[in-house]
Formats: structure tokens, sequence, C-alpha cells
């Protein structure tokens, strides 16, 4: 039997989804609805992509789902759920959603000729193709040379690529001159991302 404390959050969960729900009623004609600032909703994102609600996790994935589409990044870095009728930040520990799956494929990207493509599932079942408005980006550890890759999924907001797909991803890296480095990295509708430096690499394999 659940205890009172996880009912009471399962509730706060549904009654915060209803509330978000008023995205879809439209306004009457000629008004505005007033936007209720929360400050901060007791919501957090963990590391592994995980959905929180005052300290226990969601289970509903269509809640946690829910949630994601109203999901903003604010100017100063801040993460926000934002309807027209509400707005609070919430905390993400790293990046609020998780790259858990790669395609790659040959494609037509316009001039006719094939080109590699890779797209990403993410743990919400969100697909992108990385390209120039989904960027990969990699951060290297300057100490342990550690990888931290990311993809875009929406404007501000990233997934973090697990392991197991970043090294399926390095597995289709090749060499270029970037900048005058010679780097490895991945092409994905004809733009080159960048991974770490030939030389970084081959260090670390050896």
């Amino acid at each position: 039997m659940p205890s009172h404390g996880a009912e009471k959050a399962v509730n706060g969960e549904a009654n915060l989804a209803q509330r978000m729900t008023a995205r879809s009623l439209p306004a009457p004609p000629g008004t505005r609805p007033r936007r209720h600032d929360h400050g901060r909703f007791d919501i957090r994102i963990g590391r592994d992509g995980t959905w929180y609600y005052k300290g226990s996790p969601i289970g509903r994935k269509e809640l946690v789902c829910l949630f994601a589409s109203v999901l903003k990044r604010d100017a100063d870095g801040s993460y926000v759920l934002e309807t027209p009728v509400e707005r609070g930040r919430i905390e993400v520990e790293d990046a609020p959603f998780i790259a858990v799956e790669m395609c790659w494929r040959d494609c037509d990207c316009g001039d006719g000729k094939p080109q590699q493509c890779l797209s990403f599932r993410t743990n919400l079942d969100e697909i992108v193709t990385a390209n120039a408005e989904h960027p990969i980006r990699v951060e290297i550890d300057p100490r342990t040379r550690e990888p931290r890759p990311y993809i875009t999924i929406r404007p501000g907001l990233e997934a973090r690529i697990n392991r197991a797909v970043f090294y399926e991803m390095v597995a289709l890296a090749q060499p270029e001159r970037v900048g005058g480095r010679d780097v490895l990295g991945v092409w994905s509708e004809g733009v080159f991302f960048p991974i770490d430096e030939v030389s970084a690499v081959g260090a670390a394999a050896e």
C-alpha cells in the first residue's frame, strides 16, 4: 500500500498537470490570460533524466511528457515550466533530456548527393536529427579528458548523449581539418561536429 506521503505527491503531480493543461484552453476574444508566477516549482530533473516532484520520482511518463512540453530556458540559463497561465522555475542537474538511441542513415539533404544523417531518440521519445538547428557539442574535461556529449533538442534545451550511444557515434567519426587542427568528429546533414582532437583520441586509445 502506498504511503500517505507518496499518495500526496501523486495527487500534487496530478493537480499541477491539470493546471498545466490550461495552456490548451483559448482565452476569450480580446483578452489575455493572467499568468501566475510561482517563483519555483518543487520539480527536479536528475542527471539520469528522472523527473522528481517534491523528492519523489514521477512515475507516469505521460505526466513527464506534459511537463517537458512546456519546458523552456530563460535568458539567464534557468529552466522554467511556462504556459499562458502558469510559470515556475525548476532544477535541472545536467541536461533535461537523455539521448538513448541513435539511428544512422544515408539521406538526400538537398544537393542530390547521399549524406550521413544521425537521428537521436530521447528518453521521452522525441526524435531529432543532428544538423545546424540541432547541433552536437562535446565538452572535454581538461583534466581527465572525459567527454560530455550533448545534442540540442529545442532552443536552449539539450539532451545528454548517453555513454552507449556516444560510443556508437564515435565509431562513425572521421578526421577533418578544422581551424588548423586535426579533429575527429561526425557528419550529419552536411554539418561536421567535432568530438576531440585526433591526437588526444589516439593517446586515450593507447
